[in-house]
């Protein structure tokens, strides 16, 4: 086993006394502001700004309180703590979003101060999950494990962790700001959809550099982000992306809140414009002030060092007897396991979203296993991904089968990372004030539909994503099949695209027509399935190069028939 003690951490940036001094002064901050909105002294309208920035929403039945997982890591340790807090102060479950956060949706305001006193004894917190400033930075959930990874994400997201919290020039910026990083070959954090995406690249030298895309996001008027610089060296990596954050600063629109994204000053400049503005931004902080040091990224380096992975064979007959004697697991292994870096080991997808379940939700109880589990089998660390599951991504080929009927008999063991049921969905209606539409009933319909897993297995990889409203939060827009959920009258349609593709060669999804009931919907993506799979050339071809080889028409005429 990789068993590691109670409480010891590898793979995550252990806070020093500053961190948790800074976290402790912010929770009593807050607390006195509570206590104000409770007596009165603060009106709803003057308390908003100071709970947001505090990572409290009030939604449509209750208070919703957004937990910060810094880049999807966290530990064993602190995984219990959410479900402790789950267990305590809210219904016994907690909501992993696209953020690569957890959500608490049923919170009650005068128990917010003791949570984040929580929180912070495990070194988290819910600063900046809100408001107009640099949102948590993601990164891939293979971090630190992948056979195809350049370079550790996980470093530089940790850096700008620090660099942007409570930042202040960039608190108050014309509108959230969301970045990403992803160091490795394949894309798996989206970088393109995201205010600024970097991609992490090594030179013929090795040294570390980055791409910078600029202007990505979904939302009521989706763009991909443009590539603004090639090559930007690791000692200027902060400087540039403060000269990109003050040229939005200065120039970003206050007036509008539709038009007050990065992307639409990226759009109404044009690229050559906004990258000159930029680059004269960059040139006057270029030097020793703005220079990250090579010290300091080592000194964060060092908390990402691999933990002590034992000397093994690749090939593991255990895993192998186990493949034979179970078809279930064999399913499981091939679609929710993927290469390790590291012989003997593998990195293992936790599915959340079981048949019929909602997707990104757990259970206290299930929280309580998988920190169970990564102690047990990956040196105490897990992942959130933006697809709302988890990953442990240091487990040996040997107990990669101990470890999914522990899942599978938690629920957790579905396999179905990637496939049709890997759906992602944002609360919608049931909570969000701000959505036209339920998206949960419908993920779950839709999954109900297609839980087979031979069948899932049989359609092969097809991302479907569920927005309840405009502002995207189920990223519809890049989803191979996108629902989007609209009010039409006072009832619930749902408008159905596809073509998306979230990954290096982003691609925004087109509407396919009309908008639908939520039955007819359910019915519309399997006819959308039906065609795909009459159509390709073999089970190699994904729906994405299927729909782009044979166009729009057919899946329509299929649909549309009847109209």
């Amino acid at each position: 086993m990789n068993h590691i003690a109670p409480g010891a951490r590898a793979g995550i940036y252990h806070y020093d006394e500053i961190d948790r001094q800074f976290v402790a002064e912010r929770v009593e901050q807050f607390r006195k502001q509570v206590e104000r909105r409770l007596s009165g002294e603060l009106t709803e309208e003057e308390f908003k700004p100071v709970r947001l920035m505090n990572g409290l929403y009030l939604q449509l039945h209750a208070y919703m309180l957004r937990i910060a997982v810094p880049y999807g890591v966290m530990s064993a340790t602190q995984l219990r703590k959410l479900a402790e807090i789950g267990r305590r102060y809210d219904r016994g479950y907690g909501h992993f979003t696209t953020r690569q956060n957890l959500q608490y949706n049923w919170i009650k305001l005068e128990d917010t101060p003791a949570i984040l006193h929580e929180l912070a004894e495990v070194d988290m917190h819910a600063l900046q999950t809100s408001g107009n400033c640099v949102r948590n930075v993601t990164t891939d959930p293979f971090v630190g494990a992948a056979k195809d990874e350049v370079v550790d994400g996980r470093v530089y997201a940790e850096i700008l962790r620090q660099w942007t919290t409570m930042h202040p020039e960039f608190t108050y910026l014309p509108r959230k700001f969301k970045i990403a990083i992803s160091g490795a070959e394949s894309d798996r954090a989206a970088v393109r959809i995201h205010d600024v995406g970097l991609l992490a690249r090594r030179n013929d030298k090795g040294e570390a550099g980055f791409s910078f895309y600029v202007g990505g996001g979904l939302g009521r008027s989706p763009f991909v982000g443009k590539l603004v610089r090639e090559w930007v060296a690791e000692e200027d990596f902060v400087a540039y992306l403060e000269a990109i954050l003050r040229v939005y600063n200065q120039y970003g629109r206050r007036d509008n809140i539709y038009k007050a994204r990065i992307k639409i000053l990226v759009h109404e400049l044009g690229l050559e414009k906004f990258t000159q503005e930029v680059e004269e931004e960059f040139a006057r902080l270029r030097g020793p002030k703005y220079r990250l040091d090579p010290e300091i990224v080592e000194g964060v380096r060092q908390h990402f060092a691999p933990p002590p992975f034992e000397e093994l064979p690749d090939h593991s007959e255990a895993l192998e007897r186990a493949k034979a004697s179970d078809p279930a697991f064999a399913n499981w292994l091939e679609v929710n396991v993927a290469e390790h870096k590291a012989p003997g080991y593998a990195i293992a997808t936790v599915s959340l979203k079981p048949a019929g379940g909602i997707p990104g939700d757990a259970t206290c109880d299930q929280m309580d296993l998988v920190a169970d589990l990564a102690e047990r089998h990956s040196f105490g660390e897990l992942r959130v991904t933006h697809v709302q599951n988890l990953v442990l991504a240091h487990v040996k080929k040997d107990e990669l089968y101990d470890l999914w009927k522990r899942l599978d008999a938690a629920g957790l063991g579905s396999a179905n990372a990637g496939l049709i049921g890997d759906i992602i969905a944002c609360p919608g209606l049931d909570y969000c004030a701000l959505a036209n539409a339920r998206a949960i009933p419908l993920a779950q319909a839709i999954s109900a539909r297609f839980a087979d897993p031979i069948r899932q297995r049989t359609i092969g990889e097809l991302g479907i994503k569920i927005s309840g409203c405009i502002n995207a939060c189920g990223h519809h827009h890049v989803g191979a099949i996108g629902i989007l959920g609209v009010d039409k009258k006072g009832t619930e349609y749902y408008q159905i695209t596809v073509g998306g593709d979230p990954t290096l060669t982003t691609e925004i999804g087109d509407i396919l027509g009309p908008a639908v009931t939520e039955t007819e919907a359910v019915d519309a993506i399997e006819a959308i399935v039906d065609v795909y799979l009459a159509n390709r050339t073999g089970e190699g071809e994904r729906f994405i190069d299927t729909l782009r080889r044979v166009g729009h028409a057919p899946f329509k005429e299929r649909i549309y028939a009847a109209d």
